[in-house]
């Protein structure tokens, strides 16, 4: 068996590696036989060199193999899941959990906690009182059989090796390679057990990718291993440059699934949950096509089942769904700071990233997995990209715990902000 210095010293060179020697890496990791620093110099020859498909499936079957994989099959049904890249005012699941599940598709989801300027789903649900994301294999079988949505956070036992290997990637500036990135993302979809995955790849300044050739290569990369592993999957690229809706922090964003699911959303908003709800029912058990998911997955909010399997959704997980009828029931910030136009003119750019920074800021996010979450804080925006407004009008409220912290971010709210004389043409919001 070559050492481990020789498996280094050989993808450095551009050559490949077999499943067995790249199982033997990650196993090796995990167990404390191969020391951090080599497969730190791993990963940089990753980075620099790449990995072939045969090599980035043996590393995502490592990942999964690091952990427990969840077995859904006593269920009889396909079960379907959804896998955002990350962005700023992503409440995307929130809605389209339920409003799949109304619809009468299986919809079980393992989430994230967010990590500097993106949100995550565990975060936002936390701030709903009682609500529980830490749950065990047996109650998130039966809620899905019983309620037909679950989402839970993400288990330590569940690819355990990818965590550590994302944690490495972070400090040693490996995060940005097309195969480690979709090796991360298949093998934490696959252990979860869905059997079908649409993938929201959000591209842009609020996104991880930047560019659209990036997240291009990626997304086919993850379709790739799905089909080499019997998993469906749609990737549907999203346009990530201003922020998805109005709310960007996680009781304000809980707030605004409520209004989204009442059919009275954010327009950006309602267009890519109506996307992504149309693609994960063509790709459920239920045999339509994605015509008729479209129109099905309208019916369900028009008619208020979706909003209804929300309160069940949130019941079955302990939370108390009282702020659906008396939005005062969460928790809200003392502190509300408008922030003013400073001309008459159009909104001709809206930074996402100073948005999601700003937020950050406020105490809606964590720079470090350690830090504690402030889930009132955050930023209602007044104004969208294409919108006229008038010298002194609000661009954006910032919800705060003193009025202190809101002026500390209130110049870099205003700033996202670029309003001119001339109306920008239309950007698409749904890119491939």
């Amino acid at each position: 068996m070559t050492s481990t210095s020789g498996l280094i010293e050989r993808k450095r060179n551009g050559g490949r590696l077999s499943s067995e020697e790249i199982q033997l890496l990650i196993g090796g990791y995990m167990s404390d036989d191969v020391p951090e620093y080599q497969i730190a110099a791993w990963l940089m020859a990753v980075y620099f060199r790449g990995l072939m498909l045969d090599e980035t499936l043996a590393l995502t079957d490592a990942l999964i193999a690091s952990g427990d994989r969840l077995d859904l099959s006593s269920l009889g049904r396909r079960v379907v899941d959804k896998h955002s890249t990350g962005g700023v005012g992503d409440k995307v699941s929130l809605v389209l959990g339920p409003l799949v599940a109304a619809c009468g598709a299986v919809f079980g989801k393992m989430s994230g906690r967010s990590l500097g300027h993106t949100g995550g789903t565990v975060d936002k649900m936390e701030s709903i009182a009682g609500f529980k994301t830490e749950i065990e294999p047996d109650h998130f079988l039966s809620q899905l059989r019983r309620v037909g949505v679950c989402i839970a956070g993400q288990t330590v036992n569940l690819a355990p090796a990818d965590g550590c290997l994302y944690a490495l990637r972070d400090v040693t500036a490996t995060i940005e390679s097309n195969a480690l990135t979709a090796a991360s993302i298949m093998s934490k979809k696959i252990a979860a057990g869905a059997q079908a995955v649409v993938l929201d790849v959000k591209v842009g300044r609020g996104a991880f990718f930047k560019n659209r050739g990036q997240a291009h290569g990626v997304a086919h990369l993850m379709r790739e291993i799905g089909a080499a592993r019997g998993l469906k999957v749609a990737p549907v690229m999203t346009a990530m440059d201003q922020p998805l809706g109005c709310a960007v922090g996680n009781s304000l964003e809980v707030l605004e699934a409520v209004k989204t699911l009442r059919g009275k959303g954010p327009a950006d908003l309602v267009t890519v949950v109506a996307e992504l709800a149309a693609n994960l029912l063509s790709l459920s058990d239920l045999g339509w096509d994605i015509n008729k998911a479209r129109l099905e997955a309208r019916r369900m909010i028009d008619g208020g089942l979706a909003l209804e399997k929300f309160r069940e959704w949130i019941e079955a997980q302990g939370g108390d769904a009282s702020f659906i009828d008396n939005p005062q029931a969460l928790e809200a910030a003392p502190v509300r700071l408008p922030v003013r136009a400073g001309s008459t003119g159009y909104v001709g750019d809206l930074d996402a990233l100073a948005i999601g920074e700003a937020a950050l800021a406020l105490g809606a996010g964590r720079l470090r997995r350690e830090d504690k979450i402030d889930h009132a804080a955050g930023i209602i925006l007044g104004a969208k990209i294409g919108d006229f407004v008038e010298q002194d009008q609000e661009l954006a409220v910032i919800h705060c715990r003193s009025r202190a912290a809101g002026e500390a971010v209130a110049a870099r709210v205003q700033s996202a902000f670029a309003v001119d004389g001339r109306q920008a043409a239309p950007r698409p919001l749904i890119l491939e």
